[in-house]
């Protein structure tokens, strides 16, 4: 069976509502389908005007097209008539059938029985009047029905990327006088091992913040990338490591000995290696963010090559951003972190603690630009993806 590529749109009213991790964990943990790509749009009128087009060639019921038909110009254009923000969420999807399994036994069908297992059981509405007229009527999200109409939509999706897609910081407002930031969050790679709704989990965790996503992208970082993220880090464990790395040596070397050694003499011993085992612990987060060993990547091109772990990153943004993520995220330890946060409940250990969130604007500015969520001229992966699936070079 090939290999296809699909999509779903989170509707703006979605993401208005804070279903978005409800919706993300849902797919994630359906359909053995790989997350690819993500990106977020705010729809100009011809975007929306071209994929109305393609719902009108589709070969679907006259009162069930109507219904789509209304639903995309009442909510995706930005003077939409509810005057909310029609900020959209793109989730790209890889796998065998990835088409017809995205949309039967993932998203589910708009219309039909209500039942809670699929994304539009849970987070949709279709509702018929005595004549056959469609009362009420909210997707969920928008995905293609077919593979033809699939390819067109995609290409459309690529098409507009960049014009309208991307960090979108602009489409927010604020009360006069309020200073909104904007932080970085990663969602790790242990929550992408297995297909699960971990990842959705988390987010879901995050909407209490009451903030707003305004940026997101599967990212694989590079050995370079990732060691110019990190690098505040590296400088830290050098004195953060050093209490933990005499009491090993007390340990190792009083089992090994037979006798203990006085607590100076363990404190220089810490001290003359403590920059080789800070090296250590960097390679390990390095490695274990990119997939790549570090230490055995010597070429400098190769340093540049994408890594086989995979995360989410998420701009949120809003007023005092930064403090009210750290506070829901939790202590780097998750067995010290505070009882409901993102730590304490999906975390493992230090360096497997769920998530990443930045600690300052200043540092959420600087992480912002490594991994490519700065502005909206920031380019679009998905873009190329889906160029090289419509060109057979997938």
């Amino acid at each position: 069976m090939k290999e296809e590529l699909a999509y779903v749109l989170i509707t703006p009213y979605s993401l208005l509502k804070s279903r978005t991790g409800g919706i993300i964990g849902r797919i994630l943990s359906l359909g053995n389908l790989d997350l690819v790509g993500a990106r977020m749009y705010t729809p100009s009128d011809e975007f929306v005007d071209r994929y109305c087009a393609t719902i009108e060639a589709q070969d679907i019921k006259p009162p069930l097209k109507k219904a789509l038909l209304t639903y995309i110009n009442d909510y995706f254009r930005r003077d939409n008539r509810f005057g909310i923000s029609n900020r959209t969420m793109f989730l790209l999807f890889q796998g065998p059938d990835a088409v017809r399994v995205l949309k039967d036994d993932v998203v589910g069908s708009i219309t039909g029985d209500i039942r809670g297992d699929t994304v539009r059981g849970t987070y949709g509405d279709y509702i018929e009047g005595e004549n056959g007229e469609v009362e009420y009527f909210e997707p969920a999200v928008l995905t293609a029905i077919d593979e033809e109409t699939s390819r067109k939509q995609l290409a459309l999706l690529a098409e507009y990327a960049e014009k309208d897609g991307g960090v979108l910081e602009h489409v927010l407002k604020f009360p006069e006088g309020e200073k909104p930031e904007t932080t970085l969050v990663i969602i790790k790679p242990e929550n992408f091992v297995r297909h699960s709704s971990r990842p959705g989990n988390i987010v879901d965790i995050f909407s209490r913040s009451g903030l707003f996503i305004v940026g997101a992208k599967v990212l694989r970082m590079d050995v370079e990338r990732a060691e110019r993220f990190y690098w505040p880090v590296r400088e830290a464990l050098r004195e953060k490591l050093k209490p933990k790395l005499a009491k090993q040596l007390r340990e190792s070397l009083s089992e090994t000995f037979g006798f203990s050694l006085r607590d100076e003499v363990l404190e220089k011993m810490a001290d003359a290696i403590k920059d080789a085992n800070a090296e250590h612990e960097f390679s390990k987060i390095v490695e274990y963010m990119t997939g790549i060993n570090p230490s055995l990547v010597k070429d400098p091109q190769e340093r540049k090559q994408t890594g086989t772990a995979k995360c989410l990153a998420l701009l949120y943004r809003g007023i005092r951003a930064v403090e009210k993520i750290r506070n829901i995220l939790g202590s780097t330890d998750p067995m010290r972190a505070a009882d409901a946060t993102v730590r304490s409940i999906y975390g493992y250990d230090l360096m497997r603690n769920a998530a990443h969130a930045s600690d300052s604007p200043e540092g959420a500015e600087m992480e912002r630009k490594i991994v490519g969520l700065w502005d909206k001229q920031s380019p679009s992966e998905e873009k190329e993806l889906i160029e090289r699936y419509l060109a057979g070079r997938l």
